[in-house]
């Protein structure tokens, strides 16, 4: 047990990653409840599911954009001055929608508005955290420290939905009281990383413009084909399958005719799938065998996605959701934890970002789907979501093995499992 344990979890014997990690568990948990929220907060104002899609959108636009930019950034500038300043402008973008809504002053641009600017912040928080993860941890354990992080991501989503849709039944808290508890949530992520190290950028020979870091970038995933593999799986999967997140409000209000509540219970049960997932995702990670769970995941996700379409009711659902979360999960995992295990520290930050644009596309994937969901069906528009996700692995992977990439990853787990284990410190 001691043996497992540790196996599972020997990335948080480092204090300051022990630190940071609380910390960004209070951020996941205030961006899980605004996920609820948010939906909730669309389809009251409209009835539609396309501006459910439409908040989706506004979030995923600026992460588009900004992406590429946010991962030259992390790999520039101080990554712990990149997360405070981005994590500020959230945490007081939450605290204008919680005022909004408190004084019934909240309209639907509103909302678009600030899931914009919550979406721009992201571009730059999401590549700065996983190379601050590379600073704290070191290359021997950054595989399993990134799974951890997922860990804490995957457990706010059986906590968050929960006090949201709870909270947004009782009438003196409302959406207003779940935005104020955010905005804490994100504060005290902020506050954690006073003790932490700036998270300096390494010495460069040379310097370059921002301009030819991304260019770089691009070339550098260009000559390493299994990164380029898993960066182009998780783009098609996050695109085309995970925008059920954002229609999980119509799910339980409009296809089962249950209470606001619900809500939160569907999304926890993904969660629950989630976290359950991610710890044996963690407990694995040094093994040859993940490059095969890898995609297989991917493709159980698919049908799962179409078994939720399916669901009847209520109950039905709920049980879906388990293995819907659990399936997705334990895909983007590994797929985030062995693309920063083979990437050299120097390229984190862009690496990041590049595999990043799935959850950019996800946004704005969830507009069009929003729209033939309305003219459909959304039972019908969810199982279309989960086979497209199913042809889409099989492709890659067909792809990928007609360009010897299967060759190339059966050796790439090698220096993967030793930088687990810790018995290497070295570049690849």
């Amino acid at each position: 047990m001691n043996s497992w344990f540790h196996s599972t979890f020997f990335a948080l014997e480092n204090k300051q990653y022990r630190l940071m990690w609380t910390g960004t568990l209070f951020s996941f948990l205030g961006m899980q409840m605004q996920v609820i929220t948010r939906g909730y907060l669309a389809y009251e104002l409209t009835g539609r599911n396309s501006a459910l899609g439409a908040v989706t959108l506004a979030f995923g636009v600026p992460q588009l954009m900004l992406s590429l930019v946010g991962g030259v950034i992390a790999d520039r500038l101080p990554k712990r001055t990149v997360l405070w300043v981005s994590q500020s402008i959230i945490a007081v973008n939450s605290a204008w929608v919680a005022t909004m809504i408190a004084f019934d002053m909240l309209e639907f641009w509103q909302l678009i508005l600030a899931g914009f600017i919550q979406g721009a912040c992201f571009s730059f928080v999401g590549p700065a955290r996983q190379a601050f993860i590379g600073d704290l941890v070191g290359r021997e354990r950054i595989a399993n420290a990134v799974v951890l992080q997922q860990l804490s991501m995957n457990g706010s989503r059986v906590v968050g939905p929960s006090i949201a849709g709870a909270f947004l039944g009782i009438s003196f808290i409302g959406a207003a009281g779940v935005y104020y508890m955010t905005t804490l949530g994100f504060v005290i992520a902020i506050v954690s990383m006073i003790p932490l190290p700036r998270g300096n950028p390494r010495p460069r020979a040379t310097e370059t413009s921002p301009m030819a870091d991304i260019m770089d970038g691009l070339r550098y995933m260009r000559g390493r084909p299994q990164i380029a593999a898993l960066a182009m799986t998780s783009l098609l999967v996050l695109t085309i399958g995970f925008p059920y997140q954002s229609f999980l409000a119509s799910v339980v209000l409009g296809e089962y005719g249950a209470t606001k509540a619900a809500i939160g219970w569907l999304s926890s049960a993904g969660a629950v799938g989630g976290v359950v997932a991610t710890v044996w995702v963690a407990s694995i990670t040094n093994s040859r065998k993940v490059w095969m769970i890898q995609p297989l995941m991917g493709v159980l996700f698919g049908f799962t996605v179409m078994a939720l379409g399916a669901s009847p009711n209520l109950v039905t659902g709920l049980l879906v959701m388990l293995f819907v979360g659990a399936t997705g999960a334990a895909f983007q995992t590994l797929n985030t934890s062995l693309t920063m295990a083979l990437a050299d520290h120097e390229y984190h930050g862009r690496v990041q970002s590049l595999t990043g644009l799935g959850w950019s596309f996800f946004g704005i994937a969830a507009l069009p789907i929003g729209f033939v969901a309305d003219h459909v069906g959304l039972r019908e528009t969810l199982v279309l979501m989960g086979a497209l996700c199913v042809v889409s692995v099989l492709t890659v992977e067909l792809v990928a093995k007609s360009c010897n990439v299967a060759r190339d990853r059966h050796l790439s787990t090698v220096p993967v499992a030793r930088e687990v284990r810790g018995t290497t410190g070295g570049g690849r």
